[in-house]
């Protein structure tokens, strides 16, 4: 059995750990114990870390390519989301 590239570990790493925050990310939502609910967001951090780390190394490699935005799609978006932030405070 061929062992597994760089590439195919830090694609397996990331994927992980997406799936990882999505998980604590769910599970502080639903968590009625704040003691709980706090550490959990906690843990949730680290792990938004660690993807981070993957996700960068990737980059630095070009195995994750991206494009930076255009100013204009980013105001767009803010402009967006602000509205519909503000929507949901009326």
């Amino acid at each position: 059995m061929k062992p597994l590239e760089d590439k195919e570990i830090l694609t397996d790493m990331l994927a992980a750990q997406k799936q990882e925050t999505n998980h604590y990310n769910l599970f502080a939502c639903e968590c009625a114990n704040m003691d709980l609910k706090n550490e959990t967001l906690k843990i949730l951090h680290d792990e938004q870390n660690m993807q981070s780390a993957v996700f960068c190394e990737m980059q630095k490699r070009g195995w994750y390519p991206t494009c930076p935005a255009p100013q204009k799609q980013v105001d767009q978006a803010r402009t967006k989301f602000e509205g519909m932030a503000q929507q949901m405070m009326a």
